[in-house]
């Protein structure tokens, strides 16, 4: 892989020019990538349709439009985030100033995923651009129109000395691996997250997980039946279940739980209709292997709504799944498609104890008008983030820093906590040199109940 090699020498002479340090140059060309994401908004609607079916609609809301809006509040904001932030300096360092600087690290690997290809991708390159830094992103193969049509866009915007493209399989991301970098930013699944911080750890290199796993949904006794139902169905079959923040299992208190599935089935027939494979709202499976992997979870003894497959158009309907237990298989792995398990539960403090008793989720969803319960929800439960009566929302808000805990990832960028994530903080302190307290200097003898009272 020579030219991965030059590239990298290409982008560390361009970063030591000082160039990526301008921050005017950095707004500059994050308002060009926005005017050329706009100007070619068809091709992207394209390419995510030829992908996995999705529709104009979704691909504006969940990958187009929270691009802008991140680009809108770094427009706004980067000069401020790049200020030196000035903190209290103690007596003992009179008379000084200290100062936080945020510096870029260099050069940046961004690693991303097919499920939002397009905003998974640039968003954290934002991110990374607007600190100052170079980078490579590799996005999936798997989604390859899309793929072609960011690379087609960076080119409009960045030289490869500041930005590039690079294509391809796992050969290609091993071999980026391979090379040494100042930051990796890596968001997937848990098993080739291990790779990336294994990898990462061979040069000591800092990196931002952002992974999965099981994010529970739960439904108490008290929540609004209705408006759970709509949020919920939205949540779970958005982009056909393939969101690493989507409801992973349903958690329904049984005083509810039959009234609540008849919600449930209506809302998915009202958003996708009797039939949702001729609804072009309703996205296919990325491709054949995760179908199968899919297909092999649902239990078809215990389906109540759905269950229709076609594995020639990799589709699979809106799926409800009841009687579903701890050990069955689907609550094994991370379902990552439009198959909802449903657990009834009786006793709020024994779900707590039974989520917190498998790996941390990336998500949580907790539907209930009880404040106490909620507060013991937030604070009990170890998970990245999440909505009270809600689902998915709280990544959209650019202010709410996104990521994991344990083994759903590790770091958190969007907005101020991109901006931190790609940046050092560098610790200054400028000292005056027209006076020099002699105190710090040896000898000692007879200065130690003096230091005493200054520094208690």
């Amino acid at each position: 892989m020579n030219d991965i090699k030059t590239l990298l020498e290409k982008q560390r002479t361009f970063f030591l020019s000082g160039t990526t340090r301008k921050v005017k140059d950095r707004l500059k060309k994050l308002k060009q990538l926005k005017k050329v994401i706009k100007a070619n908004e068809e091709q992207i609607y394209e390419a995510l349709e030829k992908d996995f079916r999705k529709s104009d609609f979704e691909t504006y809301v969940t990958e187009i439009g929270l691009v802008y809006e991140e680009i809108n509040l770094f427009v706004k904001n980067l000069e401020d985030w790049s200020e030196p932030e000035n903190v209290r300096t103690p007596i003992t360092n009179f008379k000084g100033s200290s100062y936080i600087y945020s510096v870029p690290y260099g050069q940046v690997l961004i690693i991303s995923p097919w499920n939002y290809p397009f905003y998974l991708a640039i968003m954290p390159l934002i991110g990374a651009v607007a600190a100052g830094n170079t980078v490579i992103v590799k996005p999936s193969e798997i989604t390859e129109h899309t793929s072609k049509v960011i690379k087609d866009l960076i080119s409009m915007v960045f030289d490869q000395a500041h930005v590039a493209i690079i294509e391809g399989g796992v050969e290609v991301s091993q071999a980026l691996l391979a090379e040494r970098f100042d930051y990796i930013f890596f968001t997937g699944s848990e098993v080739v997250g291990k790779i990336v911080a294994k990898a990462a750890a061979e040069y000591l290199t800092p990196v931002t997980l952002e992974l999965g796993g099981k994010s529970p949904c739960i439904v108490d006794k008290d929540a609004n039946l209705r408006i759970a139902s709509r949020r919920i169905v939205w949540g779970k079959f958005l982009n056909g279940g393939q969101t690493c923040v989507a409801p992973d299992y349903l958690l329904v208190h049984r005083d509810v739980k039959a009234k609540f599935i008849e919600h449930l089935k209506r809302d998915i027939e009202r958003f996708y209709s009797h039939d949702p494979k001729t609804n072009h709202d309703f996205p296919r499976i990325i491709n054949l292997k995760h179908f199968e992997r899919i297909t092999k979870l649902i239990d078809q003894n215990k389906v109540i709504a759905g269950g229709v497959i076609d594995a020639d158009e990799c589709y699979i309907a809106p799926t409800l799944i009841d009687q579903v237990i701890w050990e069955d298989p689907i609550m094994r792995e991370e379902i990552f498609g439009p198959v909802l398990p449903i657990i009834e539960f009786t006793e709020f403090n024994r779900i707590i104890d039974q989520i917190n008793q498998r790996p941390e989720p990336l998500a949580l969803y907790y539907f209930s008008n009880n404040p106490q319960k909620q507060n013991r929800i937030i604070q009990e439960v170890s998970f990245g983030g999440g909505c009270i009566n809600d689902t998915l929302v709280h990544l959209g808000n650019t202010h709410l820093p996104f990521g994991g805990v344990g083994n759903s990832g590790m770091g958190a960028y969007h907005g101020l906590n991109s901006y931190e994530t790609f940046s050092q903080k560098k610790s200054i302190i400028k000292k005056a040199t027209w006076i020099d307290v002699p105190l710090r200097y040896p000898p000692y003898k007879g200065k130690l109940s003096l230091i005493k009272k200054i520094m208690r």
